[in-house]
């Protein structure tokens, strides 16, 4: 179980650890209203699919209190457009809407009188509900890694991106402990180097051996070094098994093909939805050019130079061996054998 948090709920407020400023400055953002909230999700401060899922079930704790503060009695209308402002501060994880959703029905259900006791209770249950979820995918996808093996990880998939333990990198951290892990590559993840800052830090805490890699290394990396398998989260997760994750994903994905190592993909069933067919419906978020044209505030391109920004990409499920969540393991993931796993876990 890692030490690390991302976020925390604290007298009365939300606070999220500002990952933006990490590894160098450890720095906690306190949120006392939903628009607060729904800045620092779309500003990055907090990120990864789960994370911003917890992050938004409290914002909306926090839109019904200053709602219900200013009109006991209509309080339900005023809120609504909170509600979409938490709902669209990042389009392309899904566990973001489904989150926001998921407290709609609990405050469609709650009678009268002061909401933010049951609201407050949905949103820890969700939180809560996530650090188990995460415990159990880790299981199931420690199992299939071979003792001794190396693992390629692409963007943060840790506690730092979830309630606790990660998703991606939970695996890794149980596989590790279990003696099947016997050293992780990290690639840099490039514009906003989540594997570099955040990744790297997180593996450091936990003391796992690992070494970081250039973006552009992974082809290389699987052709020399052998890693066994590319192991990677998601942000959402089509009908038919094709998958959205940090741009750079689907071409790590071809590299470790190409190389005969495997490839496995851990999220949580809040992320796998099934109203998207596959992933050309997905709709890819692109980001400020300036992402790329500047690093730290410093211009590493011509001025003016033009710039084109996916932040995530798709992943056919044709490249992944393994979706791998808390319901556990789908092998070869396809559209009917997508459909018999949710059926059997209850969506």
């Amino acid at each position: 179980m890692s030490a690390v948090s991302a976020l925390r709920w604290r007298a009365g407020a939300l606070e999220l650890l500002d990952q933006r400023r990490l590894p160098g400055v450890q720095q906690w953002l306190h949120c006392a209203r939903v628009e607060q909230v729904a800045e620092a999700i779309g500003d990055m401060v907090v990120r990864g699919a789960p994370a911003i899922g917890i992050a938004a079930a409290y914002g909306v704790v926090l839109a019904a209190r200053a709602a219900y503060a200013a009109d006991p009695a209509g309080w339900r209308q005023a809120i609504g457009t909170d509600l979409t402002r938490l709902r669209d501060a990042r389009p392309t994880a899904v566990n973001l809407a489904w989150a926001v959703a998921r407290m709609e029905r609990r405050l469609a259900g709650l009678d009268g009188g002061d909401p933010e006791p049951a609201l407050l209770a949905e949103a820890r249950a969700i939180h809560d509900e996530d650090l188990a979820a995460n415990q159990a995918m880790a299981a199931y996808g420690a199992a299939l890694i071979d003792p001794g093996s190396r693992v390629l990880t692409h963007c943060n998939t840790g506690a730092l991106a979830t309630g606790g333990h990660g998703t991606a990198l939970g695996v890794i951290r149980t596989a590790h402990a279990q003696g099947r892990i016997a050293e992780v590559f990290v690639d840099e993840t490039r514009p906003w180097l989540q594997g570099a800052r955040l990744t790297a830090w997180e593996l450091q805490q936990d003391g796992i051996p690992a070494r970081l890699v250039v973006d552009g290394a992974v082809a290389w990396l699987f052709a020399h070094l052998r890693p066994a398998w590319l192991i990677v989260g998601a942000d959402r997760i089509a009908a038919n098994g094709d998958t959205a994750n940090k741009i750079g994903t689907y071409t790590a994905a071809l590299a470790a093909r190409a190389h005969g190592a495997r490839v496995m993909v851990v999220a949580p069933l809040s992320t796998f939805d099934p109203a998207t067919p596959d992933g050309a419906a997905i709709a890819v978020e692109e980001r400020p050019a300036g992402e790329l044209t500047q690093l730290a505030g410093q211009p590493v391109a011509p001025a003016g130079f033009p710039a084109w920004n996916p932040v995530f990409d798709v992943t056919p499920a044709a490249c992944i061996d393994a979706i791998v969540c808390e319901h556990g393991v789908i092998e070869r993931p396809d559209a009917s054998r997508m459909a018999a796993f949710l059926a059997s876990a209850g969506r």
